[in-house]
This record gives structure tokens, C-alpha cells and sequence, in this order.
């Protein structure tokens, strides 16, 4: 039995407190912290720089970001697919042109096997007791004769030698992903969203400062993470949940410019993070560590 002490080390097992300690002072293990609210974007900030938004658009799951950004994003990623398709059309002509040098290669082969067997249907006299006129040479083991400077035109990088593996690239796709769901996304899929600010005459801070920025054009209520909203579609005003289901339900009706809405026009902003884990579905952060074994 080990001993009872504050600093006991004569133990035979490594316990969970003790390993607990130890990856806490080492820096070893994952740890697995909540979120708190000044650690997650607020519900007008865009998902790609996490700052206000000064242009915001919205896709259509409910996604915000900044127009400049998230064109800049399709962009990059248009040029990234351009660059592997050539790649990948590179690779394929290679592979192409291999085959056919294979193919040529075993054509010339069965030539070479039809004329041998042909000459040998003529005799012709034999002198054991004489050496080759012609001399038989031993072939080069040279990288760079017979042809193989085509294939290893750098054999001294590692990447060109015979033992490296050869390194397939997978036909890329040809649609952007968006960065928050993954899904196809299109600069004609981007709404532009309409942020109603709060009219108060006394408050002479900026909007950026605020920490009451927004108000829902139909209610003035004021928007923020707790309160959830929409955009419709038409008009790209965000307006609450609230008054989505007691005034714009009930008769499908714009009630700023009296247009008819439907189902499709309505979407659903995702909110930000208040704190509470009913707000919320993911509010936890992991920071992965060499793990520290016993």
C-alpha cells in the first residue's frame, strides 16, 4: 500500500490526478473549455472575419458575411480549382501518353520476337571455336541512357527516384464550397441584407461602439444574439422571429412595401453566441496536444 502524502511518488499507479496535473503543467493532452460570450461573433458579424459587417449578405442558410470578403473568399477558391483542373489535366496526358508508349513498346516487342523466330528458321554455320566478331557489351545501368533520362530527369531529387511513390491527384470539384456548411455556393445564391440601426437622437456614439446597433424595421425590437431573426428575401430586412409568426404569417403580406411573401422567402439568420447552452448548440472549444502517456 503507498504511502499517504501531499508529494508521494512510491505509488505503483499513475493516477487520473496525477496525470490531470502533470498534463496541466506540461502542456499534454486536449483541453476542453466553454465558450464564453465574448468568445463568439455577434449576430451581424461576418463568418469569414468575424467583424461587423459593412456590406453584409446572407446565403441561403441563413449565413452572414461581408460582401468583400466572401467575394474575395469565391475568388481564391475559383483560382485554387483552376490550378489543380490543370494539374490534374497534366497528369492525365502524362498517364496518357505512358500507355502509349506501353502500347508502342509491346508492338515493337512482337516485331522483334517474329524477325528473331524468322532468322532462326535460316541455319547458318557455327564456330565454337571463335570468339563474336562483334563483341557483346553488357547494358549500362546509367539513368540517363536508353531513354530513362525522360523519366528521371532529376534523379537526385527524392521525389524522382524509382522507390519514391507516385503521387495520384484526385480530380478536384469544380463547384465552390462554402466555408461555414460546404455546400455548392454561387455569387447569384448571395442576398444582400438590410440592418435597420436604432434611432435614438441622444446617443451620439458610433455604430461599431453601440451595443444596440440594430432594431427590427416593423417592431423596434432591438436585434441581438438572444433574439432570433430573419431576412426576407425580397427586401432583405432582418426582422425577429416574433413578428415573422404573429403579423407576416397571417397573411403572407410585406407590411413595409405590400408585396406577397411565401414560405421561400423567409430565412432564418444563424445568431451568434449569448452564453447559454439553450441559445447555442456548440459552445465548446478544443485545443488538441501531444498526448501525454503513462
Amino acid at each position: 500500500m503507498t504511502r499517504h502524502a501531499r508529494n508521494c511518488t512510491a505509488g505503483a499507479v499513475y493516477t487520473y490526478h496525477e496525470k490531470k496535473k502533470d498534463a496541466e503543467a506540461s502542456g499534454y493532452g486536449t483541453q476542453t473549455q466553454r465558450l464564453g460570450k465574448e468568445s463568439v461573433k455577434d449576430f451581424d458579424c461576418c463568418c469569414l472575419t468575424l467583424q461587423p459587417c459593412r456590406n453584409p449578405v446572407v446565403t441561403k442558410d441563413g449565413y452572414l458575411f461581408d460582401k468583400e470578403a466572401i467575394l474575395e473568399y469565391i475568388i481564391t477558391k475559383k483560382n485554387e480549382i483552376s490550378r489543380k483542373l490543370k494539374e490534374y489535366e497534366k497528369q492525365k496526358h502524362k498517364e496518357e501518353a505512358e500507355l502509349a508508349e506501353l502500347a508502342a513498346a509491346e508492338k515493337e516487342s512482337k516485331l522483334n520476337n517474329f524477325l528473331k523466330t524468322e532468322k532462326n528458321i535460316v541455319s547458318t554455320p557455327v564456330n565454337a571455336f571463335k570468339s563474336d566478331a562483334s563483341g557483346s557489351s553488357k547494358p549500362s545501368v546509367s539513368n540517363m541512357t536508353e531513354g530513362r533520362d525522360k523519366h528521371l530527369p532529376s534523379f537526385w531529387i527524392p521525389s524522382k527516384t524509382p522507390e519514391a511513390r507516385k503521387k495520384n491527384i484526385e480530380k478536384p470539384n469544380k463547384h465552390v464550397l462554402c466555408p461555414m456548411t460546404g455546400k455548392p455556393l454561387k455569387m447569384s445564391d448571395l442576398i444582400d441584407v438590410k440592418f435597420t440601426p436604432v434611432r435614438d437622437p441622444d446617443d451620439k456614439k458610433s455604430l461599431i461602439v453601440k451595443q444596440n446597433r440594430y432594431m427590427c424595421p416593423i417592431t423596434h425590437d432591438i436585434l441581438s444574439n438572444s433574439v432570433p431573426s430573419a431576412v426576407i428575401r425580397s427586401t432583405g430586412d432582418v426582422v425577429t422571429a416574433d413578428c415573422i409568426e404573429k403579423i407576416i404569417k397571417k397573411d403572407w403580406t410585406h407590411p413595409l412595401t405590400g408585396e406577397k411573401l411565401s414560405e421561400k422567402d423567409i430565412i432564418y439568420l444563424q445568431r451568434g453566441g449569448t452564453g447559454y447552452s439553450i441559445t447555442n448548440q456548440t459552445l465548446q472549444a478544443k485545443h488538441e496536444r501531444p498526448v501525454l502517456q503513462a
